[in-house]
C-alpha cells in the first residue's frame, strides 16, 4: 500500500510533466495493487484525488492510453467508484477514443464504458449524453463478419458494454432497437456460434431486449427462430438451455414468431426434453421439464402455430401432448390439460377432439384430483372441458359421458379460479340443453351454491358467472320446478341485481330469466319481486335512453307479466308506468314499439 501511495503521488507529478516513462511505471503499480486488492486501491486512488487527472492521460496517440483506460475498467469493477469516474469527467475521453484504430485501446475502453455503465444511472446518462452507444453500435456492425479470435474478444466487449448500458432502462433500451442492433447481433449469433463467450452475452442482450414490444417485430424480420433452435441443438449443458430458454419466452409471446419457432423445429426440441427430464429427481430436470412444457403450451396460444401442430388432429405433437394428460407427473398433467384448452379454440378442431375420446381423459384426470387435488391441473382440466362444451353437437356428447356429474364434485372448492371454470363449463354444457338444464336447476346444493357465490364480492368473475349459471339455468329449462328450486334458495333477488349490470347481455340474461319466473310461478315469486325492488329496477330500464332494445322489450314483457300480481300491480301503477310506455310506441325498433303498444293496452285496460 506504501508503493501504492508513492506511486500515486509520483503520478501526480508525473502527469504534470508529462513524462511517460515514469508514467508508465506508476501505471503498471496500479495495475498491480488493482490486481492484488481493487477495493482497497480503488479507494486509495480516489482518496488521493487522482480520477482527475486521467482524462488528461487518455490521449489517443498516447502509448499509456491503453493502461490508463484498463486501470478505469478495473477501478469502475467496484459501485462506490462509478460516479466519481463521472464525476471526474472520465466519459467524454473515453468515448473519443471509441474513434481509435487500435485493438488494445478499444478492448480497454468498451471494458471501462461497459462497467462505468453497470448498474449506474449517472454512467448510463453520461454516456448517452457523449452518444457512445451509437459508435460502439457501429463497431459491431463493421466487426460482426470478421471470425478472427481476437475480434470475437472484442466483439464480448463491446456487446458487454451495450448491454450494461441499457439493462434494465426501457427507454435505452428502445433506444439501441432503434440503432437497428437487433438483426446484427442474431447475425453475430449466427456467425460466432463457436464463441462461447460471445454467445452467451448475445443471449443476455436478447433476453433484455426481448421484454420490449418494440422489439418483437425487429426479431420476427430476422432468422432469430432458426439460430436459437440450432444453438438450442448443441448444447448439452443445462445452465446453457436455461440461457436459450430464458430469450425464447418472451420471444414465442409474439404470434409471427410463434409460428417461427414451430417451423424451425423448436417442438420437436421441447419434445426431447420432456422426455429426457419427466423421471427426473433432480432439481434442474423439474426445472427443465416445467420450462420445456410451459413453452409448448405458449406456442400453441397462436393460431397459426396451434393449426399447424394440431395437423387435422393427426399430428405427432399433438398426439404426444395427448398422452401428457394421463402422465403420473403434475407438470405435465397441467401442460397437457392447458394444451388441449389451446387445441379447442376452434369449432372444427374441439369436434373432433370429442369424437376422439378426449372428453374421457380430462374426466379421469379431474377424478385423480377432486381430493387434496392440484388446483392449476383442476383449473386447466375445467378450462379445455369448457372450451370443448362451445359447439353444440358436443353438448349432448359431453353430457352423456358424464362431464356435469365429475364438474359438480369441485362444488365444494373454495379457490376462486376453479369455481370460475367449474361454472363457465356448466354454462357452456347447458346451452340450448333443456333436459340437463331441468337436472342441473333442480339440484338444491347446486343451487344453494350458485345463490353463495352470487355475494363473492371480492371475485367479480366468479360472482357474474354464478349469476349467467343461474339465470341460464331458467332460460334454458323453461321449468316451473327449476323456478321453484330458485325461489326457494333465494336465487330471485341476485337475478334482480343482475338486471341492473353493466353488461347489456348479461342484463338481456336476466330479464328474460325473471319473465319466466313470473310467468311460470308469479305467486311463489311475489315476495322476492317486492324485495327486490323489480318494479323500480324496470322503471329505470325503460326511461334509461341507453338501455338496448332487447332490455326495452324484455321489461315491458315482465310488467305485463306482473300486472297478475296485487302488490306488483300496485308498485307499477304508482310509477306512472304509462307515460315511459307511451313513449317508446314511436322506438325505431318495430319489435320495441310493438311490445309498447301492446303493454300500455295492458296498462289502460287494468289501471
Amino acid at each position: 500500500m506504501d508503493n501504492l501511495s508513492d506511486a500515486l503521488k509520483k503520478l501526480k507529478l508525473a502527469s504534470a510533466d508529462s513524462t511517460t516513462d515514469s508514467v508508465e511505471s506508476c501505471l503498471d503499480c496500479l495495475l498491480k495493487a488493482l490486481a492484488h486488492n481493487n477495493a482497497d486501491a480503488s479507494g486509495k486512488i480516489q482518496e488521493m484525488g487522482v480520477l482527475p487527472l486521467l482524462p488528461t492521460l487518455l490521449a489517443p496517440q498516447s502509448s499509456c492510453t491503453p493502461k490508463v483506460a484498463n486501470i478505469i475498467a478495473e477501478v469502475a469493477k467496484n459501485e462506490f467508484m462509478r460516479s466519481p469516474c463521472v464525476e471526474a469527467g472520465l466519459i467524454p475521453p473515453l468515448v473519443q477514443l471509441l474513434h481509435s484504430k487500435d485493438h488494445e485501446v478499444l478492448l480497454q475502453t468498451g471494458r471501462a464504458l461497459g462497467n462505468i455503465c453497470y448498474d449506474s444511472h449517472e454512467g448510463r446518462s453520461a454516456v448517452d449524453l457523449a452518444g457512445g452507444a451509437q459508435i460502439v453500435a457501429g463497431h459491431i456492425k463493421s466487426l460482426s463478419q470478421n471470425t478472427d479470435p481476437d475480434n470475437g474478444k472484442l466483439l464480448t466487449v463491446f456487446c458487454g458494454m451495450l448491454m450494461n448500458y441499457s439493462n434494465d432502462n426501457d427507454s435505452l433500451q428502445a433506444q439501441l432497437i432503434n440503432m437497428g442492433v437487433i438483426p446484427t447481433l442474431v447475425k453475430l449469433l449466427g456467425l460466432h456460434s463457436d464463441n462461447t463467450a460471445l454467445t452467451e452475452m448475445c443471449l443476455i442482450a436478447f433476453g433484455n431486449l426481448a421484454e420490449l414490444e418494440s422489439s418483437k417485430e425487429q426479431f420476427a424480420s430476422t432468422n432469430i427462430a432458426e439460430e436459437l433452435v440450432r444453438l438450442f441443438q448443441r448444447q448439452a449443458e443445462h445452465e446453457k438451455k436455461e440461457m436459450i430458454f430464458e430469450v425464447l419466452a418472451p420471444l414465442a409471446e409474439n404470434d409471427v414468431i410463434k409460428l417461427q419457432l414451430v417451423e424451425a423445429g423448436l417442438v420437436e426440441c421441447l419434445l426431447d426434453v420432456v422426455v429426457h427430464t419427466v423421471d427426473g429427481v433432480r432439481e434442474e430436470d423439474v426445472a427443465q421439464l416445467k420450462t420445456a412444457s410451459d413453452l409448448m403450451v405458449l406456442l400453441l396460444l397462436g393460431d397459426e402455430s396451434m393449426q399447424k401442430l394440431f395437423e387435422g388432429g393427426k399430428g405427432s405433437v399433438f398426439q404426444r401432448v395427448l398422452s401428457w394428460v394421463p402422465s403420473h407427473n403434475h407438470q405435465l398433467q397441467l401442460a397437457g390439460a392447458l394444451a388441449i384448452a389451446n387445441f379447442a379454440r376452434n369449432d372444427g378442431n374441439c369436434i373432433h377432439m370429442v369424437e376422439s375420446g378426449i372428453v374421457q381423459k380430462l374426466l379421469e384426470l379431474l377424478d385423480r384430483h377432486v381430493d387434496e387435488g392440484n388446483v392449476t391441473v383442476q383449473h386447466a382440466a375445467l378450462s379445455a372441458l369448457r372450451n370443448l362444451a362451445i359447439p353444440v353437437v358436443n353438448k349432448a356428447k359431453m353430457l352423456s359421458a358424464g362431464v356435469s356429474d365429475t364438474v359438480l364434485k369441485f362444488l365444494p372448492s373454495e379457490m376462486p379460479p376453479v369455481q370460475f371454470k367449474l361454472l363457465g363449463t356448466l354454462r357452456m354444457l347447458i346451452d340450448t340443453q333443456a333436459d340437463a338444464a331441468d337436472q342441473l336447476g333442480t339440484n338444491g346444493k347446486l343451487v344453494e351454491r350458485l345463490v353463495e357465490w352470487c355475494e363473492a364480492k371480492d371475485h367479480a368473475g366468479v360472482m357474474g358467472e354464478s349469476n349467467r349459471l343461474l339465470s341460464a339455468l331458467i332460460r334454458h329449462s323453461k321449468s316451473k320446478d327449476v323456478v321453484k328450486t330458485v325461489i326457494q334458495g333465494a336465487g330471485v333477488k341476485h337475478l334482480v341485481v343482475m338486471a341492473t349490470s353493466e353488461h347489456m347481455i348479461m342484463q338481456n340474461e336476466a330479464l328474460v330469466a325473471l319473465g319466466l319466473i313470473a310467468g311460470l310461478d308469479l305467486v311463489g315469486a311475489e315476495k322476492d319481486f317486492v324485495g327486490a325492488g323489480l318494479v323500480q329496477v324496470l322503471h329505470k330500464l325503460l326511461s334509461d335512453e341507453m338501455s338496448a332494445p332487447e332490455v326495452k322489450y324484455n321489461s315491458m314483457v315482465i310488467i305485463c307479466a306482473v300486472m297478475g300480481s296485487e302488490p306488483l300491480h300496485k308498485e307499477v301503477q304508482g310509477l306512472a308506468f304509462i307515460d315511459v310506455v307511451s313513449k317508446l310506441r314511436s322506438h325505431e325498433n318495430k319489435t320495441v314499439s310493438h311490445q309498447a303498444s301492446l303493454t300500455e293496452q295492458r296498462l289502460t285496460a287494468q289501471s
